[in-house]
């Protein structure tokens, strides 16, 4: 019997019940008296704890079931609610996280839990808690067909090595940074084996040390000091391997797999069983569904084949138009109309709104305002703001990671925070908002800011910059400085008022996503971080303008409105030709200069202004002449034309010409 169609449901509503219960043990901790909240907490649990049984996840039902006896206390009054307890709580949910995230990888969701699971007997006594202690890391083994490799290769004139990394314990982004260590290392040879194994580092469940084994030409130290270049790596150890021992064989292999057949086997009957009760139910009774998960590979297909569509849409428009039939006309506008509606559709089924990553942030700011015994208030504005299901996915570790850096180095201790004059409660807030076609994502802090001179001081001392450059550099450009590789690796994690630890790889994720992050600061007042991404649809309205005789498109949703203007209204400021626009002054931009479109048509006493906004910032673009409105397929320029200034990506129009698409934004600063 296929298990899969009931493993997508059980991930899927685990993820949902874990996200409850995360909300709701944050909600209890501000009012533990509150009984209601501990009763849907339970009902969460209880719904985990009876689905993962069901599915043969005793791992999984185990510890939930022991939560349970905890929250049961605590709903009959004989436990009471302290922020000790709640701390075990969150572990064991962060626990239970992993377990489902190991199974959504394909794993068996079985972990070491006795720690977590002693406490929360401990708690259900009525005992002290014990604090946890790590777990160390395990030995290298190599099964026989690894065992083979590593003799082939060394009969072949390569080294085996063994290298033991230690990433530091502050380091934010560890997923990254093992990322760019496995790069590294597969630049002078290949990866045989890892422990913990690729998917648990991929997934950061290893605590700051892992074991590689590495099969290169290069020598010992020259493989270590090349570890040791990448940022927050703070010891390596390189090993040769001992190629005398044989250990883990095929034969434990096979035991292995006879036991997860045999498994496998028990975990269907369960399923059966319980699909056959749920059948005897539902006779009794009709159970209407409103939603249906669908995998996003297959909505993939779907906007690719629609865009398709769209292209050939845009043709046969133009082809009616030249032909002039009505009844060709009627027919190919009743198709666009109906192709129009399908396109939101589909557009919309893709789009989530950004608030399912910024959920589990509430929950990381409590842990790390205790941990660094500070007081902090953080505040979520624009929710429910729409991104593209590929952003979503892509952009919640750089998120993390500049949470943590306001919360961590922006934001001063409560005692520092008098003196200065500030509220003892520092605050972050965490903002989403459209404008044109990206979101912009701010975090902004009221801390103590980046101070210019310790980044400058840093920066020489690093030889990123030369002294006689660094004089001339403006704010902006000296706060970029940070998000150099290592910038502040060297000193404590303070140092520059901390800023800058592993911000080379927030830049380097956010610029792969298509989108930009800058800074704005003031010492003593607070940061602004801004993330810019693309909304990645595919499909966007345009107006298309003429610029000599070139067609350009500028994405609706940054225009205001289109305008003539004559010449003699131009007037001169700072060096640069502005209108005054409804009592405004706004700056004109001749885009046949920008791009350098070659002259081919004399100038008109009249110029065609597209007004375009970038928040509260407007410009005036001067173009030569309108063409109309149309919907259009993004396509993007490639890995050859990634860095062109103030285009988005291209377009195909009807008649077959390529259109490029400006992206207004970088247009206005």
């Amino acid at each position: 019997m296929d298990m899969s169609q009931y493993l997508e449901v059980f991930i899927d509503e685990s993820k949902e019940h874990l996200q409850t219960i995360n909300e709701q043990l944050l909600e209890l901790e501000k009012n533990p008296d509150d009984v209601s909240i501990v009763n849907e907490i339970f009902r969460s649990a209880h719904t985990l704890k009876g689905m993962s049984a069901t599915m043969g996840f005793e791992d999984l039902a185990n510890l939930t079931h022991q939560m349970e006896n905890v929250l049961d206390g605590i709903r009959n009054g004989k436990i009471a609610v302290t922020t000790e307890l709640l701390d075990v709580i969150f572990r064991a949910v962060d626990d239970l996280e992993a377990m489902v995230v190991s199974i959504a990888e394909g794993g068996d969701g079985k972990r070491d839990v006795t720690a977590v699971v002693a406490q929360l007997k401990q708690i259900e006594k009525g005992e002290v808690v014990t604090p946890q202690k790590s777990t160390p890391i395990q030995e290298q083994t190599y099964d026989e067909f690894e065992y083979t490799i590593l003799k082939q290769s060394a009969e072949q004139g390569f080294h085996s090595y063994e290298v033991s990394v230690k990433l530091r314990s502050d380091c934010l982004l560890k997923a990254a940074r093992v990322f760019m260590i496995f790069e590294v290392i597969e630049q002078v040879g290949e990866v045989i084996k890892s422990v913990p194994s690729v998917e648990m580092l991929e997934a950061e469940q290893f605590d700051d040390q892992f074991v590689v084994t590495v099969v290169t030409k290069v020598s010992q130290d020259e493989l270590q000091k090349r570890i040791m270049k990448v940022s927050e790596v703070e010891e390596v150890n390189v090993q040769p391997v001992d190629l005398h021992r044989p250990e883990n064989t095929v034969e434990q292999k096979e035991e292995q797999k006879k036991e997860q057949k045999e498994e496998t086997k028990a975990v269907e009957q369960t399923v059966e069983k319980k699909q056959e009760a749920q059948e005897e139910k539902q006779t009794g009774k009709q159970v209407s569904n409103k939603t249906i998960r669908v995998n996003i590979e297959r909505l993939d297909i779907l906007m690719n084949l629609f865009e398709e569509l769209v292209i050939d849409r845009g043709r046969l428009e133009q082809i009616s138009r030249e032909l002039n039939n009505p009844e060709l006309h009627e027919t190919v506008e009743r198709m666009s109309r109906i192709s129009g509606d399908l396109q939101n559709i589909i557009l919309n089924m893709r789009m989530v709104p950004v608030e399912t990553v910024f959920n589990r942030f509430p929950r990381m700011v409590r842990q790390l305002a205790r941990d660094l015994g500070k007081k902090i208030n953080l505040e979520i504005i624009g929710a429910e703001t729409e991104l593209d299901r590929t952003v979503i996915d892509e952009i919640g570790d750089p998120l993390v990671h500049l949470l943590r850096n306001a919360i961590d180095h922006g934001i001063e201790t409560p005692d520092v925070r008098r003196a200065k004059g500030k509220p003892e409660e520092g605050t972050v807030k965490l903002k989403a908002y459209h404008s044109g076609n990206h979101v912009f994502i701010e975090i902004e802090d009221d801390g103590a800011g980046i101070s210019r001179e310790k980044v400058l001081k840093k920066a020489i001392s690093k030889g990123i910059i030369s002294e006689q450059n660094a004089a001339n550099l403006t704010d902006k450009q000296v706060y970029e400085l940070i998000f150099a590789s290592g910038f502040s690796t060297a000193d404590k994690v303070s140092d520059i008022s901390g800023r800058g630890v592993g911000l080379d790889v927030v830049k380097s994720t956010i610029e792969s996503l298509g989108g930009s992050v800058s800074i704005d600061s003031e010492e003593g007042v607070g940061s602004i971080f801004s993330i810019q991404l693309p909304l990645t649809l595919s499909i966007i309205s345009v107006m298309l303008v003429e610029i000599q005789n070139e067609k350009y498109a500028i994405p609706l949703s940054s225009i205001i409105e289109t305008a003539i203007v004559k010449k003699e209204d131009i007037l001169h400021a700072h060096n640069q030709k502005v209108i005054d626009f409804r009592g405004k002054v706004v700056p004109l931009l001749f885009l046949k200069d920008i791009f350098e479109v070659p002259v081919v048509k004399e100038e008109d006493d009249f110029l065609s202004v597209v007004m375009v906004r970038k928040g509260e910032k407007m410009a005036g673009l001067v173009v030569d002449s309108f063409i109309g409105q149309q919907e259009v397929v993004l396509k993007s320029l490639g890995n050859y034309l990634t860095s062109v200034f103030a285009i988005s990506g291209a377009t195909i129009l009807g008649d077959g010409q390529v259109a490029l698409i400006i992206d207004c934004n970088a247009l206005i600063k």
